[in-house]
């Protein structure tokens, strides 16, 4: 019997289901037909195959050809399926005889009319799960540098579909083909902005250490031109790298998405600066073939939304849940699919619509009723969720001339390296990851604390929410004190931080 069975892997969200390519070859009027819920770029790949097993020496079977993708109810896309589909024509047609246990291997790999494999989408989270099956994974070599970061797999790339054959039929040594599973070095913190070169705003730069620190929202509040851009492009440099664990994650969600994973930003806390005409789908995710979102594409690293009013409040509004979740889940008719977003905000915008209130030099031409109109866009529920809502002054020329550099990145990010191991020895987690009752664990307040919260949740208007913000607000700056004991002082200057539009 004319069959040949090859295993292969489609994507479905951050999961990487089994799938297994089918292929019969009998006797009949020549003909090429592909079944189980393939897309267009599969439909369309037959000639693709047809050429590439041609110009790869074989003579393509003028017989009936019956490709199945199975299970039959899972849709599938992408051109990742050119590689079995071709391998199993070959095995099934008898044109090739195979030495290797071909079920003890996975493949995967767009062909080219000259038999060339090119890169696909999705190998660290294909080769995530061809490691709970046990396989081997034959892919590009272009891909490959993604897949070898899962270490518990034997990765061997390939660069056409006659060489996949020849490792096949034994005429080339596995140990050749053979991918190295080291982790790659992490790039140099020096590549990224240092906030030296952001002359004064010390309170700016303050807040910055203690949302990093503490891994909490931030929004600043500034006319045009006082820095606000210049900050928030350069907080990525007093983050730590990420561990390998967040990294993985955070390759995998890039690796499936249409701006891929780059291999020099490994273990760099990502950082994504939407514009404020990004709709609702691109921010979160979704499309008829669902894909990642900027909230995704910023886990375990930073959301920056520059002009934060001027994006639609829809827009906003769709990022609350995500915001206490951490993850976003995308509904289709025929799917459910889920993807990381534990993003850190880091939001900036004017102090009205023409930018000039407060300013030292400029006058305002704004009514009351257009500046509350403008602040309105952002709503109280998400203002809510923000741990930190500070003011960034304006510098005059004079003063900007007289400001000698402040701190390297390198110092701050010491302190807030100390900062997050005091956090994981005492709870074994970040400060914002806490829940409340473990909030009210860590943060045993004495009498007159208590008395100054009860004031402050009294005086401001409080929600529970925003009670509790203030309190992991206030752990993290006593944390950076190196103080045990959240004090009076802590709450206080967490207070600061609180101010509400």
């Amino acid at each position: 019997m004319s069959i040949a069975k090859i295993f292969s892997r489609g994507l479905s969200g951050m999961s990487a289901p089994q799938i297994i390519v089918e292929v019969h070859v009998s006797n009949g009027l020549p003909s090429f037909s592909i079944v189980g819920l393939p897309d267009t770029e599969i439909k369309e790949s037959r000639d693709r195959i047809r050429s590439a097993i041609q110009n790869s020496g074989f003579e393509f079977p003028a017989r009936r050809i019956t490709v199945n993708l199975a299970p039959a109810d899972l849709p599938k896309d992408s051109s990742r399926y050119d590689l079995p589909i071709a391998l199993g024509i070959i095995i099934a047609s008898k044109l090739a005889t195979i030495s290797k246990d071909i079920s003890q291997y996975e493949f995967a790999g767009e062909l080219a009319l000259d038999g060339e494999l090119r890169p696909i989408k999705g190998a660290l989270a294909m080769a995530f799960g061809i490691s709970e099956d046990n396989r081997s994974f034959v892919l590009p070599i272009q891909s490959s540098n993604e897949a070898k970061l899962i270490g518990d797999i034997q990765v061997i790339a390939v660069n056409s579909l006659r060489q996949t054959i020849d490792f096949l039929t034994d005429k080339i040594d596995e140990k050749s083909l053979l991918v190295d599973n080291k982790t790659p070095e992490q790039v140099l913190q020096n590549t990224l902005l240092d906030l030296s070169q952001v002359k004064g705003q010390l309170a700016a730069k303050k807040a910055l250490e203690i949302a990093a620190a503490g891994r909490h929202s931030l929004l600043m509040i500034g006319n045009p031109g006082c820095g606000k851009s210049m900050l928030a492009e350069r907080f990525p440099s007093i983050l730590p790298k990420l561990s390998n664990k967040q990294a993985i994650e955070s390759a995998a969600i890039h690796s499936i998405s249409n701006i891929g994973f780059n291999i020099n930003s490994w273990q760099i806390p990502p950082f994504r600066s939407p514009h404020h005409s990004t709709s609702a789908v691109a921010l979160v995710g979704g499309g008829s073939n669902p894909k990642p979102g900027e909230i995704s594409l910023a886990h375990n690293g930073v959301l920056f939304l520059d002009e934060l009013p001027e994006f639609d409040r829809k827009v906003l509004e769709v990022m609350r849940e995500p915001l206490e979740s951490k993850k976003i889940r995308i509904a289709r008719a025929n799917s459910k699919v889920d993807y990381l977003a534990d993003f850190q905000l880091i939001a900036a915008m004017n102090p009205c619509p023409c930018g000039n209130n407060g300013h030292p030099q400029k006058t305002c031409s704004c009514s009351i009723e257009q500046i509350n109109r403008y602040r309105s866009k952002i709503s109280g529920p998400l203002l809510d969720r923000i741990d930190i809502i500070l003011e960034v002054p304006t510098l005059t020329p004079t003063e900007l001339q007289d400001l000698a550099n402040g701190e390297e990145s390198k110092v701050i990010l010491e302190r807030v390296e100390k900062s997050r191991e005091i956090q994981i020895s005492r709870q074994n987690k970040l400060n914002y990851e806490l829940t409340n009752q473990e909030l009210e664990d860590v943060c045993q307040l004495d009498n007159k604390t208590k008395s100054i919260v009860s004031q402050l949740i009294e005086k401001n208007g409080l929600s529970a929410r925003g009670y509790y913000r203030l309190l992991k607000l206030s752990r993290t700056i006593a944390d950076l004190d190196n103080e045990n004991q959240v004090q009076t002082k802590h709450v206080s200057q967490a207070n600061q931080y609180k101010k509400m539009l």
